[in-house]
């Protein structure tokens, strides 16, 4: 072949691939241009006064509510619609334009808890939506207004119920029973690691949280398997661990419940509303099985899978050794220690009420 033939079919190859570069940048750009596309029509779809945000380093989008439209819903936040404090911080009732009943949790100056407390909760609860858990309907983060915007559970929470004298006799063994094992599974659903890891922060709710992380800031799925062992016992019982009381001892109620089930009398444990005859095995069966969950030691306590199983079966289960904390001066000593190390080492501990919805 001439050169002058060479030199053609150079350039025209050299033409061919610049095409086809500039035919793949041109698909690139319309695809970027569709999804912004698509993106702007999702927000234009939304009702006035939200928007969707992103959060950083989290592959999720939650609506977002304008600061003036959660005021404009709780009435500028008034006295008259708060529901209760905790850790985070006040938790207002409020209505949307639409008529539709919110929940509004507020992360209070004074808290202890931060952004990164804040985006975790955001994180875990969208993750876990599901039609028996309390849904989150978005949250408002304009400066250092941040706030959470729940569903309104007009039955309030299970401890509303739980511990009055009254309203707990609607709390029959076969509710008890299924609200046990509704959280169990729900545990199951959100998972978890079964090694343990370490935070300087301690944040939780005391009479919940285990003596590893209480005192030593460990943490794992183990230590939800504690939290949920006492509030298998305190849902038997119908008493709180955190302030229970005994005529004849000084122990909580974990320490309590123990006793009883050493001595055969695990049934004394039982709420005196309940008629449990024909559950018998069920009620001894689950106060069994809430003192393992609760052992001092992780390793020594079930997973929530096999906890789940032996609630379902009736399996031989293994004797339970010590609950952690014991006493209640057990969380008194806690938590004295876990105040000191908050000045040495930045722990910190804040005590909120039970919330369970």
């Amino acid at each position: 072949m001439a050169a002058s033939e060479l030199d053609k079919e150079e350039r025209r190859g050299e033409i061919l691939t610049w095409s086809l570069l500039a035919s793949m940048g041109i698909i690139v750009l319309l695809g970027l241009i569709w999804i912004l596309h698509i993106r702007k029509t999702t927000k234009k779809k939304l009702k006035k006064g939200e928007r969707y945000i992103e959060l950083q380093n989290e592959e999720l989008e939650l609506p977002s509510f304008d600061f003036s439209t959660i005021s404009k819903a709780t009435n500028n936040f008034a006295i008259d619609n708060k529901l209760g404090e905790g850790g985070f911080g006040p938790v207002y009732k409020g209505m949307l334009e639409d008529g539709q009943e919110i929940a509004v949790k507020r992360l209070s100056k004074t808290s202890e808890q931060g952004i990164d407390e804040f985006k975790n909760e955001v994180v875990c609860i969208s993750k876990l939506q599901h039609r028996n858990l309390v849904k989150l309907l978005g949250c408002c983060i304009e400066k250092e207004k941040k706030m959470l915007v729940y569903e309104y559970m007009p039955n309030k929470s299970l401890d509303f119920i739980l511990f009055d004298e009254t309203k707990s006799r609607l709390l029959d063994w076969p509710k008890r029973f299924n609200i046990i094992n509704g959280v169990a599974r729900g545990l199951i659903s959100f998972g978890g690691d079964e090694t343990g890891a370490k935070t300087r922060r301690i944040v939780g709710t005391y009479g919940y949280m285990s003596p590893e992380y209480v005192l030593g800031g460990v943490f794992s799925i183990k230590s939800d398997v504690y939290s949920f062992g006492v509030l298998v016992l305190e849902i038997v019982s119908g008493k709180k661990n955190w302030g229970f009381s005994h005529s004849d001892h000084h122990l909580n109620l974990l320490g309590h419940a123990w006793i009883l089930h050493k001595e055969g009398r695990s049934l004394e444990l039982a709420d005196t509303c309940q008629a449990v005859s024909q559950y018998l095995k069920e009620v001894l069966r689950s106060i069994h099985v809430g003192l393992l969950c609760v052992q001092q030691y992780p390793g020594d306590r079930p997973s929530m899978s096999t906890a789940i199983f032996m609630l379902e079966n009736e399996v031989e289960l293994p004797n339970p050794k010590r609950p952690g904390f014991f006493t209640e001066r057990d969380l008194v000593i806690a938590e004295s220690s876990t105040s000191k190390n908050a000045a040495n080492s930045l722990n910190e501990v804040t005590i909120t009420l039970l919330d369970a919805r």
